[in-house]
């Protein structure tokens, strides 16, 4: 019995290890996005206006 706890305790754990480490990656995939977005706007306003200072 002591050994069915021990590893229902540590399938939970990982579970709620890999839970929190999905939303977090989740979380930076959507600010990845944003930032690339954000970077194709910025090129594309440099390549119209024909600025090409750094």
């Amino acid at each position: 019995m002591n050994i069915l706890l021990i590893i229902v305790a540590i399938i939970a754990i990982i579970l709620l290890l890999t839970g929190g480490f999905v939303q977090s990656l989740n979380f930076l995939l959507w600010v990845g996005i944003i930032l690339l977005v954000l970077a194709v706007i910025v090129w594309l306003v440099r390549l119209l206006t024909g600025s090409r200072r750094v």
